[in-house]
């Protein structure tokens, strides 16, 4: 008999609500994570939106995973006190050659099942009187989120479910034996293992390298992960209220574009912009050289923005499996039957809207378990 039913790699906000969906109908459940404390990496450096789903190709996971998550995020956070707000968004349009796109947004996100409203130019304008618009659109599902409050939500349920959560802790080994999964764990220079009948890989930055432990070609498979920085800017409180929701330009090829982000105490910052980093390093550092660009940025959407108004905010990483200049790919949710590895679970790519999608990952991937 194994040890765990179900081990969780990954303490971020995906394997964390996972680990608390499994705990309501396993025993054990262990989670895993290498940091000190849970969600210190992708999950804890975002703009902590609660998407609506209105950019992601129909029938793809990420749009029917947020869209179910988004209605599962708001419940939850409702009944057991998650900080948050039902914001709303507006997408502006500031040149008439933009609007065929919103035309395409506004399909997109009715496709998806994402409330969505057509705006004139007035009417964005007496909305957020500060920004440039030939018209646009309203999500009004859209919303911000205490990502920690999230996450120290589910860490909760797992403790209080009988979970066991381990940090400082390195998956170094994942061999298929005869009840599961030997996993090798690093803890400071001691090294052990432990079996464990199901492994659950949701290792974000790392997903490819706990994949490729168990003997998967992460490149054939398609999960070589690339990592995108993504930096904020941010402007001194004297300027809070300049907007009053969340407003996005509208999106290019490879992002949604610099955008207006407030959190929960009304503080504003614009980001992300996309850094792919080739050398795969945690560098967090936002570079000041980059300001003036971001000014130019930010002020397609709110031109009474100055160069001096911004300051280095911080930056984030995404765990994206296209490489620079390739198409958008949606989530890798795997159970690895294929490759002759019953019982292993790959989470690879979950970039936003992950942290959105959380609750119903985790129902997909108990659902995936159950089968």
């Amino acid at each position: 008999m194994a040890d765990a039913a179900i081990t969780v790699i990954g303490g971020g906000v995906i394997g964390l609500a996972i680990a608390a969906e499994l705990t309501q109908r396993y025993s054990p459940v262990f989670l895993l994570e290498r940091n000190p404390r849970y969600g210190q990496e992708t999950s804890a450096r975002n703009s902590e939106v609660i998407h609506a789903g209105i950019y992601y190709p129909q029938g793809s996971l990420k749009a029917r995973l947020c869209v179910e998550g988004r209605e599962l995020l708001y419940a939850l956070c409702e009944k057991n006190g998650v900080p948050h707000q039902r914001i709303t968004k507006v997408i502006t349009a500031t040149k008439t050659e933009e609007e065929g796109e919103l035309e395409r947004l506004f399909a997109a996100a009715t496709a998806n099942g994402a409330p969505i409203e057509r705006l004139t130019a007035a009417q964005v304008s007496s909305m957020e009187p500060g920004i440039t618009t030939v018209g646009g659109l309203l999500s009004p599902s859209t919303g911000i989120i205490s990502a920690h409050g999230l996450m120290d939500y589910f860490h909760h349920a797992i403790r209080e479910r009988g979970g066991e959560v381990q940090m400082h802790c390195t998956v170094v080994g994942l061999d298929r034996v005869s009840d599961g999964y030997r996993v090798s764990i690093r803890e400071g220079e001691e090294v052990s293992s432990f079996t464990s009948e199901w492994v659950v890989n949701a290792a974000g930055l790392e997903a490819d390298t706990i994949a490729a432990l168990a003997g998967i070609d992460v490149d054939a498979a398609g999960y070589r992960i690339h990592y995108c920085k993504g930096s904020y800017f941010a402007l001194p409180a004297s300027m809070n209220g300049i907007v009053k929701r969340l407003v996005y330009p509208v999106p290019t090829r490879h992002s949604l574009g610099v955008h207006a982000v407030l959190d929960l105490g009304g503080r504003l910052k614009f980001g992300p912009d996309v850094e792919y980093l080739p050398d795969r390093v945690q560098n967090y550092t936002v570079d000041p050289s980059k300001r003036a660009v971001f000014a130019e940025s930010v002020r397609r959407i709110l031109p009474m923005v100055k160069d001096e108004d911004l300051t280095p905010d911080m930056s984030g990483i995404r765990p994206k499996t296209q490489a620079q200049g390739a198409p958008v790919r949606d989530f890798a949710i795997t159970h690895e039957t294929a490759r002759s590895l019953p019982g292993l679970i790959n989470l690879v790519g979950m970039e936003s809207p992950g942290l959105t999608a959380s609750p119903a990952i985790a129902r997909y991937v108990a659902g995936m378990i159950a089968a």
